[in-house]
């Protein structure tokens, strides 16, 4: 069993939600923020869950305020932002540090799973992703500049 599925992560209603629940799904993991000029990419992270969610991937978003402190709300600040402007129906999460000392667990697993550039395991910005497979190996990462559609071939690949 991958290591991914014994962690778990702070959802933004405040309940802990096991990365146990998405055994068996492809996920997309993403680092985001409300305030960075990526963040229209929530729309297209929306449009793959809506249209491969039935067929078995999860999208989960992660807000991160270590970049340029673009995420600076509360979960419920996040939330109200998310379902307003971008009508967000994805699994989102509690804000979390993905770079350094308090590195949240599952970026920990994701990083060392799939080094960016050059073998740096840092992240550099909002909207990194990093694709799952089924069984819960990282098997691609995506830095922000890459379009959410434009994994949309790598992910039917999954299904």
């Amino acid at each position: 069993m991958s290591a991914l599925y014994k962690l778990s992560a702070r959802a933004l209603d405040g309940s802990t939600r096991s990365m146990q629940d998405c055994k068996g799904r492809v996920l997309l993991i993403v680092n985001v923020a409300s305030g960075c000029g990526f963040t229209p990419q929530y729309a297209g992270l929306e449009s793959l869950w809506r249209k491969y969610g039935e067929r078995g991937l999860t999208v989960l978003g992660f807000p991160c305020n270590q970049f340029g402190a673009q995420e600076p709300g509360d979960e419920a600040a996040i939330g109200e932002f998310c379902s307003l402007n971008y009508d967000v129906s994805f699994p989102m999460f509690a804000k979390v540090d993905v770079n350094g000392e308090d590195t949240h667990p599952i970026f920990a697993f994701l990083k060392a799973a799939a080094p960016g550039v050059l073998g740096t395991e840092g992240i550099k910005w909002n909207f990194t992703k990093f694709l799952v497979d089924r069984e819960g190996r990282v098997v691609a990462r995506y830095a922000s500049a890459h379009q959410p559609e434009d994994i949309a071939a790598d992910i039917e690949r999954l299904l």
